[in-house]
C-alpha cells in the first residue's frame, strides 16, 4: 500500500477558523457562538478595565486590547474556543515598564514581543514551550498573584497615598506608614463584593458575577453617597467612547537593548500562557490545537495591540472556560465578543466612570486568589527537594525583584536540576558489571566479558546518552586503573544519543589514552552517537584502532597476534 504523503509545512499555521468554516457552519452552530460570545462579553468588560487600571494604564486601553487583539487571536489562533485579551500575567511586568519607560516603553515591549511570538511560531517551537518545568511556572504563576494583591492594597483600604511604588518591600513600606489613612466604608466595599463574588459563585457558576457585583457596588456608593475613589476621579476625563485609532505613538527606539529583557518576559508569558490556556480548552471539547498557529496568532495580535496603544495580549484560561461553558463552537464566539465589547464601549462608557475603584480591587483580588492554585502549590510542595527549591525561588525572585529575572533563573535552575538527574541516571561500568544480552538467570552463571582476553585489556560500557552534564565522569574512567591497560574496549552500544560536548569529551578520552599509549576500541555504535562522533572528526583520532559492531569482534582483534 502506499503511504499517504505528508500534510505541507504551511499547514502548521493555518487558523482554526479556516478549518472550521472548511468543515461546514451552520445556524445552530452560529446561534451558539452567539450566545457564548455575549457571556463572555459581559465577563470581559470589567476585568479588561480592571487589569489597565493595576497595570498602571487607563481604563480604555483593556478595552481597546480585548477589542483588537482579542479579534486577532481568535481569528488567527490555533485554537478553537480560545478568548484573548489582556490578562492579570502581565501586571508586575507592564507597571514597572509604564513607571521606568512611560506608555511608549511598553508600546515598544509589546510590538517586539509580537515579532518575538510571530518568529517563534515559524520556527516551530511552539512544542518547546511545553517544556517549562511545572514548578517554575506555579512559581512565577503563585509570585504574579502576590504581586496583583499587594498592587490593589490602595485601593481596597482606601489609602491616602500619591504614588504607589513599584518595588514591592517598598510598596508595602509606603502602606504601612499611610495605614492610619484607611477608609472603613471602602474596606467595607471590598469585603462586601469580595463576599458578593464567592457567594454567587457559589449558587451559580455560570452567572457573570464580576459584572453583576460591579453593578451591585457602584448602585450602592451612588445610592447612599459614600465618598470612595471611583473610574472618574481617577481619571477626570473619563473613558472615551470612541473607536479605537491606529496610531504609532513616540516610542524610545534608542533604548531597545534595555527593553528587551522587558519584551522577551512579556513573549514568554504570552506564550506560555496562551498554549496552556489551549490546551485546557482541549480538555474541555476534546480538540486538539495548533501551537504553532497559536504563536504567530499571538504575535499578530500584539504588534496590532500595540500599533492600536494597546497592552499585551494572551489567551486567558478563565475567559476561554467560560466560552466553552456557554456552549461556544467556533473561534467565531472570541470574533463576536469583541463585537460586544465594542458595542458596550460604544453606547455604556458614560456610566463606567461611576464604576468605584474598591469593586475593581475586589475583583482582582479574586482574579490573584484564584491564580495562586494553592493545591498545586501543595501538590509540588510533595515532590522531590529540587523541585521545591525551584518554585520557590522562582517564587521569591518574582516578588521581590523581577519578574524577568524569576523566569530566566528557574529555567536555569530547573534545566541544571534536569541534567544532574540525567546524569545520575548514567552508568560507567567496569568489566565486572558488565551483563551481556544473553545471561542466564543466575548471578553464579553470568559470565565474565573479559574471558578469554589477554593481560592488560580492560572494557567499560556507557549506558545512557552522553550529553556535557555527564562528561567529567568520564574522565575518571583511567583513574578507576591502578596501571594503564595496553587496549581499552569501550562499549557505547547502551548509548542512544551525545552531543557536541560528549563527542569533545570522547576526544579527551583518546587523547589521555594516547599520552598513556593505550589502544582504544569503540564497540557498537549507534547511528546518532556514530554520526556526531564522524562530523567532528573523532573517529579520524589515531589512537581509536577501530570501531566494531560486536563486542565478540574486539575481543578477536585485540587477541590476534
Amino acid at each position: 500500500m502506499r503511504a499517504s504523503p505528508s500534510p505541507p509545512f504551511w499547514h502548521l499555521y493555518v487558523p482554526k477558523l479556516v478549518s472550521v468554516l472548511r468543515r461546514g457552519y451552520g445556524w445552530a452552530d452560529f446561534r451558539g457562538d452567539l450566545v457564548a460570545a455575549l457571556t463572555v462579553a459581559v465577563v470581559a468588560l470589567p476585568l479588561s478595565m480592571a487589569l489597565a487600571i493595576a497595570s498602571g494604564a487607563s481604563p480604555e486601553k483593556g478595552l481597546h486590547t480585548a477589542i483588537i487583539a482579542g479579534f486577532l487571536i481568535s481569528a488567527l489562533g490555533g485554537s478553537r474556543v480560545q478568548i484573548g485579551g489582556p490578562t492579570a500575567a502581565f501586571i508586575p511586568v507592564v507597571f514597572v515598564v509604564i513607571e521606568k519607560f512611560g506608555y511608549g516603553g511598553l508600546i515598544l515591549c509589546t510590538l517586539l514581543a509580537g515579532l518575538m511570538l510571530i518568529a517563534a511560531g515559524l520556527l516551530r517551537l511552539g512544542t518547546l514551550m511545553k517544556f517549562v518545568p511545572q514548578p517554575v511556572i506555579v512559581g512565577f504563576t503563585a509570585g504574579i498573584a502576590v504581586t496583583i494583591l499587594s498592587s490593589q492594597v490602595k485601593d481596597a483600604l482606601g489609602l491616602d497615598v500619591a504614588k504607589v511604588p513599584a518595588e514591592f518591600f517598598a510598596r508595602w513600606q509606603t502602606y504601612l506608614d499611610h495605614l492610619p489613612s484607611a477608609d472603613l466604608a471602602t474596606i467595607a466595599l471590598t469585603v462586601g463584593c469580595i463576599i458578593a463574588i464567592l457567594v454567587l459563585r457559589k449558587i451559580r457558576q455560570t452567572a457573570p458575577v464580576f459584572l453583576i457585583v460591579v453593578l451591585l457596588g457602584s448602585l450602592l456608593v451612588a445610592v447612599f453617597g459614600w465618598d470612595v475613589s471611583t473610574i472618574a476621579t481617577r481619571f477626570p476625563g473619563g473613558i472615551p467612547s470612541s473607536l479605537p485609532s491606529f496610531a504609532v505613538p513616540v516610542i524610545p527606539f534608542e533604548r531597545t537593548m534595555e527593553l528587551f529583557p522587558a519584551s522577551f518576559t512579556i513573549a514568554f508569558l504570552a506564550g506560555v500562557e496562551s498554549l496552556l490556556s489551549a490546551v485546557v480548552a482541549d480538555g474541555m471539547i476534546g480538540g486538539r490545537h495548533r501551537s504553532n498557529a497559536e504563536l504567530v496568532g499571538q504575535g499578530v495580535a500584539n504588534v496590532a495591540s500595540a500599533l492600536f496603544g494597546g497592552l499585551p495580549a494572551t489567551g486567558a484560561i478563565s475567559r476561554t472556560a467560560t466560552n466553552v461553558r456557554a456552549g461556544a463552537r467556533s473561534p467565531i464566539a472570541g470574533m463576536l465578543h469583541t463585537v460586544f465589547l465594542l458595542v458596550f464601549m460604544l453606547v455604556a462608557t458614560r456610566w463606567m466612570g461611576y464604576v468605584p475603584l474598591p469593586v475593581l480591587a475586589a475583583v482582582l483580588l479574586v482574579v490573584a486568589w484564584n491564580m495562586a492554585e494553592l493545591q498545586h502549590i501543595r501538590h509540588l510542595m510533595r515532590g522531590p527537594l529540587g523541585d521545591r527549591l525551584v518554585l520557590l525561588v522562582t517564587f521569591a525572585l518574582t516578588v521581590m525583584f523581577d519578574l524577568t529575572i524569576a523566569i530566566e533563573v528557574g529555567v536555569v535552575l530547573a534545566s541544571f536540576l534536569f541534567m544532574h538527574r540525567m546524569s545520575q541516571m548514567v552508568e560507567i561500568a567496569s568489566g565486572e558489571k558488565l551483563i551481556e544480552e544473553d545471561e542466564p538467570d543466575s548471578l553464579e552463571a553470568r559470565p565474565d566479558p573479559r574471558a578469554g582476553l589477554p593481560a592488560g585489556v580492560e572494557v567499560f560500557q556507557i549506558s545512557g546518552p552522553l550529553f556535557y552534564a555527564v562528561t567529567y565522569r568520564l574522565d575518571d574512567v583511567l583513574d578507576q586503573l591502578f596501571s594503564p591497560p595496553q587496549w581499552f574496549i569501550l562499549r557505547l552500544d547502551g548509548v542512544p544519543m551525545t552531543d557536541a560536548s560528549g563527542a569533545t569529551a570522547l576526544k579527551q578520552f583518546l587523547d589521555r589514552c594516547q599520552k598513556q599509549q593505550i589502544k582504544v576500541i569503540f564497540v557498537g555504535l549507534r547511528e546518532q552517537p556514530k554520526r556526531v562522533l564522524h562530523d567532528m572528526h573523532v573517529l579520524e583520532h589515531p589512537q581509536l584502532i577501530a570501531h566494531v559492531a560486536t563486542l565478540a569482534e574486539a575481543k578477536a582483534r585485540v587477541s590476534a597476534p
